[in-house]
């Protein structure tokens, strides 16, 4: 009886061993993670070299006063939260929505005929529903010709399409 009693507590020994390993490798990795983590210097837009430039960018998400705001090269993005109110209190920085919407060598557009939903609502006046709706006609009629075919979509005036009109484009 002596040895079953030694061998079930050694097998608790062991399993102990492997549970207190187990904690410190996650331990060790969340450390580590949260060092990556920490806030370092701020983060700058910047162009190119010797060139002066400055566009317009959404910010959305988790800010008191989302909109597009203009912005120039030596803007960070701390300052261009902080244009929109500021961040909603207990947002993350994954929460933020920041959409690029034009520089002076060109701005990126979303192309209306490829973009997911989660892209179509980052544009302004563009929620979940007026973003589903857009992916249901292009899937019911093919892909749109042209951004004034927004226009047939069911939700979409002409106030919102001359606020999106420049974000927006369809491919070749």
């Amino acid at each position: 009886m002596k040895g079953l009693s030694m061998a079930a507590s050694r097998t608790n020994r062991a399993w102990t061993l492997v549970i207190l390993f187990l904690a410190a490798i996650i331990i060790t990795g969340g450390v580590i993670s949260l060092s990556r983590l920490s806030p370092g210097q701020p983060l700058t837009i910047t162009g190119p070299p010797d060139e002066q430039w400055q566009g317009e960018i959404y910010i959305g998400g988790g800010v008191n006063n989302p909109g597009i705001y203009d912005y120039r090269a030596d803007d960070t993005l701390e300052s261009l939260v902080g244009a929109a109110g500021g961040p909603i209190d207990g947002v993350e920085p994954a929460g933020l929505e920041l959409y690029v919407t034009g520089t002076e060598s060109g701005a990126q557009k979303v192309d209306i005929n490829r973009a997911e939903d989660w892209l179509l609502e980052a544009l302004p006046g563009i929620g979940e529903t007026l973003a589903r709706r857009i992916i249901d006609y292009r899937q019911q009629n093919g892909p749109f010709r042209n951004t004034n075919e927004l226009l047939n979509v069911t939700g979409i005036g002409e106030a919102i399409y001359r606020q999106i009109k420049p974000l927006i484009t369809v491919a070749d």
